[in-house]
């Protein structure tokens, strides 16, 4: 496993541990001692897991919920977004981007803002590791992942009035306040 820091504060990419052989590859998701020593934080139990299916183009979120999040493409490959929505923050607006493929991750600190977009044409699977369960209306933050100010440079061209590459709930969130 190796860590990679980023220009957002406590926003990491690792690269997985994996052993290949014959049959494949098998790569660590999460091995907490592996965190612990690469002072990463202790995300203590997982206590929500999810795999999203995105077809070619789709973006998903600028969300910042307030859990820390352990991201992976599990197939294809995505380009991530990452802001910082954190207002307390010395890193508060910056974003980073972060090509996706099988065998990289990303740790998402709490209040951070994720987005993705699919970018290999047999579609992805993303997966998502949340140290708290997801429930409406918990505390986080939304902005607009093709807000022009954040200057993100989404690497295949949509229609963002097409709901099957970008929801209403996040082609409507607002603009990111910039101070």
């Amino acid at each position: 496993m190796a860590v990679r820091p980023t220009a957002i504060d406590g926003l990491m990419v690792i690269d997985l541990k994996e052993v290949t052989d014959d049959r494949g590859t098998v790569r660590e998701f999460f091995r907490q001692s592996s965190f612990l020593e690469h002072g990463l934080p202790d995300l203590g139990p997982f206590l929500q897991v999810n795999l999203t299916e995105s077809s070619y183009g789709a973006i998903r979120g600028l969300h910042g919920e307030s859990m820390w999040k352990l991201v992976a493409i599990a197939s294809g490959s995505a380009f991530g977004a990452y802001v910082d929505g954190r207002t307390e923050s010395a890193t508060f607006g910056v974003v980073v981007t972060v090509e996706l493929e099988v065998g990289t991750q990303v740790l998402v600190p709490s209040g951070v803002c994720n987005a993705f977009q699919t970018t290999s044409e047999e579609g992805s699977q993303y997966l998502y590791g949340f140290n708290a369960e997801w429930v409406p209306g918990m505390a986080g933050v939304a902005y607009g992942p093709m807000d022009p100010q954040l200057g993100i440079t989404w690497p295949v061209p949509i229609d963002p009035m097409d709901p099957s590459l970008l929801s209403e709930k996040d082609r409507t969130a607002p603009p990111f306040p910039f101070r």
